[in-house]
């Protein structure tokens, strides 16, 4: 089988939050918003998952019109995600705990090429803990450039 072909990551979500857990979720999508995909016409920047009366919806994601198609779809439309009942109930448990968020990490088309989201349970990070990361980070590039230049 072939390997997941990643669309887009939301880059901004491991910056902003703690990602506890993963789920992935299928999408309710019309065909141009799938061209677009397939093109990349994607942004996950600011969007998030809700659970409202038993239903997950992804709210606030970019999907840009696809120019060759006759009726296009509206580009920040709320899209159903496809999850067991069950998988929802636990997901909307853990979500009335204080702090917790369902944020779209990457949008994907799995081996059969059906468009996938991959949904992280995050806690925000406070601004002293992006510091923090951002100080690690460049202490371990910092590392990895000395070892390159010892081993010349």
């Amino acid at each position: 089988m072939a390997e997941p072909k990643t669309i887009t990551v939301n880059r901004k979500a491991r910056h902003d939050y703690h990602i506890d857990e993963k789920v992935e979720a299928g999408l309710v999508l019309t065909g141009s918003e799938v061209k677009s995909l397939r093109d990349g016409g994607v942004n996950l920047k600011d969007s998030f998952a809700r659970i409202r009366n038993g239903k997950a919806t992804l709210m606030n994601v970019h999907i840009s019109p696809y120019d060759p198609a006759r009726d296009n779809h509206d580009p920040t439309r709320s899209r159903t995600l496809l999850l067991h009942q069950r998988e929802i109930e636990r997901l909307e448990s853990k979500l009335n705990q204080r702090g917790l968020t369902l944020i779209p990490l990457r949008l994907y088309f799995n081996a059969r090429g059906i468009a996938k989201v991959e949904l992280g349970l995050g806690r925000g990070k406070r601004e002293y803990d992006k510091r923090h990361a951002l100080k690690e980070r460049e202490a371990k590039r910092e590392a990895e450039r000395a070892m390159r230049v010892s081993r010349r």
